[in-house]
């Protein structure tokens, strides 16, 4: 191995110890506070089964995947879930340009996924074109499901969809007193082109009202570093793990559940080499480490 390389590995292993020095920090969590790991399907190229054992075999708790498409597909999901001893987070949207077929489509799949009873529906709702009033009819929609199926309903900070930047989603927030989000950061950091630095205000107002997180780390020119545990992206890793602490330790203090998506993508979201188009890292290995880290730091 390259020294360069083994100096890499060590750095790596000694910020995986201070970061699993975190959670000594805290107080004593409320009753009740749980953290649950859960692993996507991103990029993964083997059968529902190959996926749930791997991700069982990894250490995770769960998974998340989008409802299927198919109705007939829904049943086998639930019975491979089941088997593998996992919980379910599913993920809703819809693809439709116009705001009326939009509409139409993200609150049919939503109410469907409500229906298989999942830990939480993560939703990329709306469209960054969109008017206000006609993506906060998708939230307001969701809000009232919530309350009548008992499965919890976020909303995605992601790009291309309604909260895809930071004062944006700042407006939805103070004005749905309700809305509850999915915090992923990397997308803000990439349309804002900063780590979000001078938008503290509006974080204060966010992080609050966030149930679940999708722990990608992004930076100012991409949604996502090519390793989290190079050398180089320390800046963007701290940042980050800067918003997570908030939302765990509040979630600690009032004894709430907290889950977590490992979501460090594929090509091309991880870079590549140019003309063979080969990863620059094992996506796999980098959410098992993530996800490692992550419950040492907030258990």
């Amino acid at each position: 191995m390259p020294s360069t390389r083994r100096t890499f590995l060590a750095q790596a292993s000694l910020l995986s110890v201070a970061l699993e020095g975190f959670a000594a920090r805290l107080a004593t969590p409320a009753p009740g506070y749980s953290v649950k790991m859960f692993a996507t399907n991103w990029g993964f190229r083997g059968t529902l089964d190959e996926f749930c054992r791997k991700a069982r075999e990894t250490g995770y708790d769960g998974i998340e995947v989008w409802l299927p498409a198919n109705p007939e597909d829904r049943p086998q999901l639930l019975e491979t879930v089941k088997r593998h001893g996992l919980l379910l987070g599913l993920l809703c949207g819809s693809g439709a340009r116009e705001p009326g077929p939009h509409y139409e489509q993200f609150t049919k799949a939503v109410t469907e996924a409500t229906a298989l009873k999942p830990l939480y529906i993560n939703c990329h709702s709306g469209k960054d074109f969109h008017s206000f009033e006609r993506n906060k009819a998708c939230m307001d929609f969701t809000i009232s499901l919530a309350k009548q199926s008992g499965v919890r309903i976020l909303h995605e900070t992601h790009r291309g969809r309604a909260l895809f930047a930071a004062h944006v989603a700042r407006e939805f927030v103070e004005k749905t007193p309700d809305l509850r989000l999915t915090l992923d950061a990397s997308h803000w950091c990439n349309v804002h082109e900063s780590l979000l630095g001078d938008q503290q205000a509006t974080l204060d107002i966010i992080l609050p009202r966030v149930d679940h997180i999708h722990a990608r780390v992004g930076h100012p020119e991409g949604p996502q570093v090519s390793d989290p545990r190079a050398p180089e992206w320390k800046s963007a890793v701290e940042a980050h793990l800067g918003w997570w602490d908030r939302i765990a330790t509040q979630k600690r203090a009032e004894g709430r559940l907290l889950t977590i998506l490992t979501e460090f993508g594929p090509p091309d979201y991880m870079p590549t080499l140019p003309y063979t188009r080969q990863p620059l890292a094992d996506q796999w290995d980098i959410n098992a480490h993530v996800m490692q880290v992550l419950r040492k730091r907030y258990a």
